[in-house]
């Protein structure tokens, strides 16, 4: 397929993979261009070292381009390295890339921002964005949103008039793709459905849960703080969560079983109760108390495919749906 998004970023099939924090990979992000999407990696708390070897491993991996993101709510520190590095493509969320814009053209680069809103658009538009990413509250993990997609996208299309938008925000399937593409957007996000991918970082336990959950159990709240206070998050029902609803949701400092420590990274690096980070793989102890980030679309995920036979399977379903 070619359209204003696919052209301007040189992709093949306008389907991205959301940068998904720790979870996503340079494995990941490799494959899903490789496949003809558009793969992505979080760098917002990663440090310079790491930001520079991430990226020379995607390219070692795949020739195709690639998206880092950053979270503007905190400071961007390694956006200078990831950019010498070769990042062709930067996306921004939490915030609008005011001081950022420039430095990302003057290394030939194309941006991409996250907005809810048709204000947001066009502010957006105001920095000279290539693309824009329409988040709707449905979607997992940090969510910047406060509308369903499918109200704000309308309204987000037409500010933007010929510059590409990437529908975000509890897509999991092709028929979703399609309904995106249908209702004026360019290309269509995807996280959590990504998440359950052999090529994710995800625990097993995590993948295999993200199989069994409803809709309904994607709750929107802000128990899992500890990282990043005060921003709201998309995730599955678990022991913690269930236990501090119960107690009254009660503040930071007097929530139940605060302070415990509940899993183990690999390395030995110890997870405590109600910090922001999921289920990684090669984590160890009570990995479901953790936070799950989920999307209402998780009651669409049977299975846990490659990543390039889930972007082939979704275009599929999305050039046939009806």
């Amino acid at each position: 397929m070619t359209n204003p998004l696919t052209s301007l970023l040189g992709i093949d099939i306008p389907v991205f993979q959301a940068p998904i924090g720790s979870v996503a990979g340079a494995e990941l992000a490799a494959a899903v261009s490789d496949a003809g999407g558009m793969g992505a990696i979080a760098l917002t708390w990663t440090s310079p070292a790491k930001t520079t070897a991430l990226i020379a491993d995607i390219k070692q991996l795949t020739t195709k381009p690639f998206q880092v993101n950053f979270v503007l709510a905190f400071e961007p520190q390694s956006l200078p390295h990831a950019l010498e590095a070769g990042a062709p493509v930067v996306t921004f969320s939490w915030g609008m890339p005011h001081t950022q814009a420039s430095l990302v053209r003057s290394f030939g680069a194309k941006f991409g921002v996250q907005v809810s809103t048709a204000d947001g658009a066009k502010q957006a538009l105001d920095l000279d964005a290539d693309f824009l990413i329409c988040q709707g509250v449905e979607a997992g993990g940090h969510v910047q949103a406060t509308q369903r997609l499918w109200q704000v996208l309308p309204g987000v299309v037409a500010e933007a008039e010929a510059v590409p938008v990437v529908a975000a925000g509890g897509i999991a399937t092709g028929t979703h793709i399609r309904h995106a593409l249908e209702g004026g957007a360019s290309g269509a996000m995807l996280g959590t459905r990504f998440v359950a991918t052999t090529q994710s970082l995800a625990h097993e336990t995590y993948k295999h849960r993200l199989i069994s959950a409803a809709s309904h159990e994607a709750i929107l709240t802000v128990c899992f703080d500890r990282g990043w206070p005060y921003a709201a998050h998309r995730v599955l029902r678990t022991p913690t969560l269930e236990a501090w609803e119960a107690a009254g949701c009660p503040p930071s400092g007097q929530r139940p079983g605060e302070g415990d420590i509940v899993a183990h990274h690999g390395d030995g690096r110890p997870c405590v109760r109600y910090e922001d980070t999921p289920p990684l793989r090669g984590m160890t102890g009570d990995v479901h108390d953790l936070c799950l980030y989920a999307g209402v679309g998780c009651s669409e995920i049977k299975d846990i495919p490659s990543a390039s036979d889930l972007v082939a399977r979704l275009w599929r379903e999305a050039q046939y749906a009806r």
